[in-house]
């Protein structure tokens, strides 16, 4: 194989975020079964945006936690209850999209 040709499937193999081995063994299997190498590059974007969202939000309720207990003093803000909650329910749902992205990817 040229060099030309080398750059273009180590190319196509970083354009879906895979290995070269990972790309060559998907396409060999695509062309196998006579079909096409399926794109996965948008649904893997999804699922970083997902999972950094997610991290995001965990890091919103280490800080509710640390104020919960900055607090322990006297009785905490009302809202402080009503952030954490909110955080954990994002963060659940969150981790339920990022799983969802991750079962469309091969």
């Amino acid at each position: 194989m040229a060099d030309e040709e080398h750059a273009l499937v180590r190319a196509a193999a970083a354009g879906e975020r895979l290995a070269v081995g990972a790309y060559a063994a998907q396409a060999v299997l695509a062309a196998a079964r006579g079909s096409a190498l399926p794109q996965y590059a948008l649904l893997r974007e999804a699922l970083a945006t997902v999972m950094h969202a997610a991290q995001q939000v965990r890091r919103i309720g280490v800080n509710l936690n640390q104020a919960v207990a900055a607090s322990n003093a006297g009785e905490p803000p009302p809202q402080l209850q009503q952030y954490a909650e909110a955080a954990a329910r994002a963060t659940r749902n969150l981790d339920a999209l990022a799983e969802e992205v991750r079962r469309c990817l091969p």
